[in-house]
């Protein structure tokens, strides 16, 4: 994590924040360290205010087998990576430190003294002037950022396998499907509905459970609360829907659309949702779990949990470092901006596509009846439009001589005041000119005469 320090009047303030989980692979740290540098100073120059100086943080835990002091000295090359990249924009790192196992190193004090080389102890959690102000404000501590992980990593247990058998059987049939334009639409429609009878589903398991949560979110206390909670959603879905739903999702109109589920009652079943596609991502299927956990970060970003967020993004970009929607909600939610302006896009476009939806369904009927019946009405007057020039300056000749003679070549025969023009309606609607809408108009305006006379 990196922190932007700024000193205003001879005070110094925190600044922004920019987090992103450490890579496996040391190949990327350099990508990685100018993408999160990047970020964090150019959103700190849109608000205003370049940073002064940072403050860098490199937080892992040990491996099996492995001391906090090796992981130290492991990510001892990211640190100075960081340090460059911040120093190539003009803003130094006045402190990088290591956090591992309770201990605490820093990378730019080359004291003993002050920085002994196993690490210095850090406070006993919970004995914080910040954690008893916590406590007495009635904020609930909602564990540790691993436990975050524990939800959102993939199965290693035995089920993983039927998971990918399930996988690669799915992908079989549904992949030449989404590749296909024809078919694609179908894909996505058959993708949201099913990914909504399984919100449905997890929703009613709650309520019928007796479970308190808000929005159909079951309330959780601890890890043990969350993997309890977590196994019953894995239960209710199955290995084939979850394999047709992480596919579908790959599809990035689908995922924009499973986006538009980001509030209200929709957001928590959501949330439950994403999180168990992204434990279903296994084995080969491992870089499929960053549309899900893409998900995960924006609903929980949108939901108000920032914490979750950050972490779902940063495991996203773990899994696909490309995954061009994850690092802008990363960098959006890093420079802290509002989400609502998202909602906002997200929620037109989700009526401009209802009403879309609408027009086509009203608009169905006529190429069913053909030129029959009442819904057919529209059809001519569309066509009489394109028309209605040619049609002004063709037939000017054969209108009523009543007719002024200022009038010719304008769009108001049913001005005139002896009713003429109803006899000359046939003549209009059969001559295949534009003159067709003007002759229903009057029809439809004298034609009541004739009937009641």
């Amino acid at each position: 994590m990196l922190a932007a320090l700024h000193d205003r009047d001879g005070r110094g303030r925190f600044g922004g924040r920019a987090r992103l989980g450490i890579p496996g692979n040391a190949d990327d740290w350099a990508s990685v360290a100018r993408q999160l540098t990047e970020g964090l100073v150019k959103g700190s120059e849109r608000r205003g205010a370049l940073p002064e100086s940072m403050v860098a943080f490199l937080c892992q835990d040990p491996k099996d087998g492995e001391s906090a002091r090796d992981v130290m000295e492991r990510l001892r090359p990211l640190a100075q990576l960081l340090r460059t990249a911040c120093g190539a924009l003009d803003v130094p790192v006045i402190e990088a430190l290591c956090i591992s196992d309770g201990r605490f190193w820093s990378y730019c004090c080359p004291s003993e003294q002050c920085c002994p080389s196993d690490g210095t102890p850090m406070g006993l959690p919970g004995t914080s002037v910040l954690a008893a102000a916590a406590t007495y404000a009635g904020l609930q501590i909602r564990g540790s950022l691993r436990e975050f992980r524990a939800r959102l990593v993939p199965w290693e247990t035995a089920a993983a396998l039927e998971q990918e058998s399930a996988l690669n059987a799915v992908s079989m049939a549904l992949i030449p499907r989404i590749l296909d334009d024809e078919s694609r639409t179908a894909v996505a429609t058959e993708t949201l509905d099913l990914a909504h009878r399984v919100m449905r589903r997890f929703a009613d398991s709650t309520s019928v459970a007796g479970v308190p949560g808000v929005s159909g979110v079951p309330a959780v206390s601890g890890a043990s609360g969350a993997l309890s909670a977590d196994l019953r959603d894995d239960e209710l879905l199955c290995h084939d829907e979850a394999a047709t739903l992480i596919l579908g999702l790959q599809d990035r109109t689908t995922r924009d659309r499973a986006a538009e589920w980001m509030e209200g009652d929709e957001a928590g079943p959501a949330l439950r949702l994403w999180r168990a596609l992204a434990r279903r991502c296994v084995g080969p299927y491992g870089e499929h779990a960053a549309a899900p956990l893409t998900l995960v970060g924006w609903v929980a970003w949108s939901s108000g949990d920032e914490l979750e967020a950050r972490e779902a993004l940063a495991m996203a970009l773990g899994a696909d470092p490309g995954y061009l929607f994850a690092r802008l909600l990363h960098q959006a939610c890093n420079e802290g901006l509002d989400p609502e302006s998202i909602r906002r896009c997200l929620r037109k476009e989700r009526v401009d596509r209802a009403d879309a939806e609408v027009i086509a369904s009203s608009a169905s009927p006529v190429d069913a009846d053909g030129p029959s019946g009442s819904a057919s009405a529209s059809s001519p007057r569309v066509a009489s439009r394109r028309r209605r020039k040619p049609r002004s300056t063709g037939s000017a000749a054969g209108r009523p001589a009543s007719r002024p003679s200022g009038t010719v070549g304008t769009r108001r025969p049913r001005s005139t005041a002896d009713g003429s023009s109803a006899p000359e309606a046939p003549t209009r609607a059969g001559d295949g000119t534009g003159g067709g809408t003007r002759s229903r108009r009057g029809v439809g305006r004298h034609g009541t005469k004739q009937g009641e006379t």
